[in-house]
């Protein structure tokens, strides 16, 4: 199988998504259009897995070619190949289908409690994990759920963190590629932003990777898995 993997920052880790396409031994190519590097003008690859980003689903003014990638997911869609959508992937994926963003409104960082709603329980993917599991979370922004889209999982601070539009086009608000390695790279990476988002995180955080960060490896993981399985 060949994989698109759009990054949209120059920090981009592939974590978990990463290690269950190795494991399938998929064949990756790598989109940067934040670089300049323009987009496919349409699909090539058996499935689409787009990546989060600093900027908002809304800075086209900063981010020209974000249209584009969101055109460019429900194409992949259209064709009944796979997508995955992550943290800004969701937040674009929930645009390309008429989801409003709504920015700055729900802040969460760290490793947070998602659960499953009863469409999710019931998910090839989202089944995959218990009904209520931590998982790494980094954003600020939020979007309603597009018609037609199925809810999968929601938290405390952003109702729509999982959802799936037809068979195999998933947007997930949480970063479950992000394992402990991805979340201590991060941390040396962006001190000071995270410091901004989470304060105490330096003290905290080798206590949590310990405990709750382990469990999310493992279903970070399954999910990973599971998602690459419908390719």
């Amino acid at each position: 199988m060949r994989v698109a993997i759009v990054e949209n920052t120059r920090v981009t880790h592939h974590g978990q998504v990463g290690v269950a396409l190795h494991e399938a031994a998929a064949l990756v190519d790598i989109w940067r259009p934040w670089s300049g590097q323009p987009l496919p003008a349409s699909p090539d690859a058996d499935a689409l897995v787009v990546f989060g980003g600093e900027q908002s689903a809304l800075d086209d003014h900063t981010h020209p070619y974000l249209p584009e990638l969101a055109r460019l997911m429900a194409a992949y869609t259209a064709l009944d190949r796979p997508v995955l959508g992550i943290c800004l992937g969701s937040q674009l994926l929930a645009r390309a289908y008429g989801g409003d963003n709504h920015l700055g409104i729900a802040p969460e960082f760290g490793w947070v409690d998602v659960s499953l709603t009863e469409a999710g329980r019931a998910d090839p993917v989202l089944s995959q994990v218990p009904p209520t599991f931590p998982i790494f979370q980094w954003h600020s922004d939020t979007f309603t759920l597009p018609p037609g889209a199925v809810h999968l999982a929601q938290s405390r601070a952003a109702q729509n963190q999982a959802f799936r539009i037809g068979r195999a086009t998933y947007g997930t608000q949480f970063h479950f590629e992000a394992s402990r390695s991805v979340v201590q790279d991060w941390s040396n990476t962006f001190p000071e932003v995270i410091a901004r988002m989470l304060p105490g995180w330096p003290e905290t955080h080798p206590g949590l990777a310990a405990t709750r960060g382990a469990e999310a490896d493992a279903h970070g993981l399954a999910l990973a898995r599971a998602w690459v399985g419908l390719i």
